[in-house]
């Protein structure tokens, strides 16, 4: 299934953190000339580059073979610029039992994930749900258009059947189609927060003309690729 370039790399990214430290260093598939693609794995390895969904499908290709369901979040966004993570829940401590003195294990929700804008990468696995994980991407996703509407975890096993995703040596389209048809569970904020969210961002972008970092649930997020992959950001 796997080649042995692939099988080695697999091996090296035994958890989330390597995976997103992986992905931290690849360029961000800006998809030139306006050719837009959805490679699977065996693409992003190849070609060296990976936007959102591409980042989300080699996360749960590589992570699925240490244990990992393959299981990615989409969210919709008002402005139809939706974005695309790998999800996944880990056992993080136990929590005492007062009666037996034993512990119980304790699981939290986490995320791998790539794009263009700072706030809308991973998070670390201290979220209690899906959707408390979801709510965390709301603030960062508010821009000149963007604003989520909407979320849904999907296990593509179940979803995608016998279509490879995994490997396929062309584009998977199918699995965009997937999550486009999927219902979404909505998330709904007030107009008036948007607006604040918004008039925030910018005026902040207008002052630096830079992507600010300087949202409240940041200690959450996972490792940012470095400055000089994304100048575009605020340090």
């Amino acid at each position: 299934m796997f080649h042995k370039n692939e099988r080695r790399l697999i091996a090296e990214l035994r958890t989330p953190l390597h995976v997103q430290r992986y992905l931290n260093a690849l360029p961000y598939n800006q998809e030139p000339g306006g050719r837009a693609t959805l490679r699977s794995f065996r693409g992003v390895v190849r070609h060296g580059c990976a936007h959102c969904l591409e980042a989300a499908l080699f996360a749960a290709v590589v992570l699925e073979q240490h244990g990992y369901p393959p299981l990615v979040l989409s969210f919709e966004s008002v402005d139809e610029l939706d974005h695309v993570i790998f999800v996944y829940r880990q056992k993080v401590r136990p929590k005492p039992d007062s009666r037996s003195g034993r512990g119980e294990p304790v699981y939290r929700w986490g995320s791998v994930a790539r794009s263009r804008d700072p706030g809308l990468h991973g998070r670390r696995p201290v979220f209690t749900s899906p959707r408390a994980l979801a709510l965390s991407y709301f603030d960062p996703y508010v821009d000149f258009t963007g604003c989520i509407t909407g979320y849904v975890v999907v296990d593509l096993r179940e979803l995608m059947g016998d279509y490879d995703w995994r490997t396929a040596e062309t584009n998977v389209w199918k699995v965009e189609r997937m999550l486009l048809d999927h219902p979404h569970r909505p998330i709904a904020s007030s107009a008036a927060r948007v607006k604040g969210l918004r008039d925030r961002y910018r005026a902040f972008r207008a002052e630096h003309g830079k992507k600010p970092l300087y949202y409240r649930g940041r200690p959450a997020w996972s490792e940012l690729p470095s400055p000089d992959r994304s100048p575009e950001w605020a340090w």
